[in-house]
């Protein structure tokens, strides 16, 4: 058994290197999302935010702040995200005779357009999730290195009770 010390130094390296999988590019563990739901996913994320002279949806981790949520705020969503995947799959294989995650960029293109007209509850969802995750705050899990901001040429907002300050000014020494 594991005493308090042991449980929280094993806990802090368990979230790091969740955290350190998609800065690094390398394999992340999800909680809620198989390997292929990822894949699915990133398809379908990766043609509402492209990468241009700044990175994708998945390159800013926002696969890592959808499972996240799923897990928690999002929970009521889970049985939505495996079946809008599985349909967008279908459909996929239905038409073009592979994986979502195989498919061309074009191909994607033409499979989300067909989701958003198919099963547009699902779509929208995915949308609003990928949007949150790609220009909400890093702490949950997306924006990594804060892309969206420094895209939009913001520094890093305040947030209420969690901005840096600075207590020192106007203070004599």
């Amino acid at each position: 058994m594991l005493n308090r010390r042991e449980f929280m130094a094993t806990s802090a390296l368990a979230g790091a290197a969740v955290a350190a999988g998609c800065k690094a590019g390398s394999r992340t563990w999800y909680r809620f999302l198989s390997e292929h739901d990822v894949g699915s996913l990133t398809a379908i994320c990766d043609q509402i935010i492209p990468a241009d002279e700044f990175p994708s949806a998945s390159q800013a981790c926002v696969l890592t702040y959808i499972d996240l949520q799923l897990t928690r705020h999002y929970r009521r969503h889970q049985q939505a995200y495996l079946g809008g995947l599985e349909q967008a799959n279908l459909l996929s294989r239905k038409e073009f005779g592979v994986e979502l995650a195989a498919a061309s960029p074009q191909q994607q293109f033409a499979i989300a357009q067909a989701v958003e007209k198919q099963n547009p509850r699902f779509f929208d969802l995915v949308r609003s999730h990928t949007m949150q995750g790609y220009y909400g705050s890093p702490r949950h899990g997306g924006n990594r290195d804060a892309v969206s901001w420094r895209m939009l040429g913001l520094d890093e907002p305040p947030v209420r009770g969690r901005a840096q300050y600075d207590f020192t000014a106007g203070r004599k020494p």
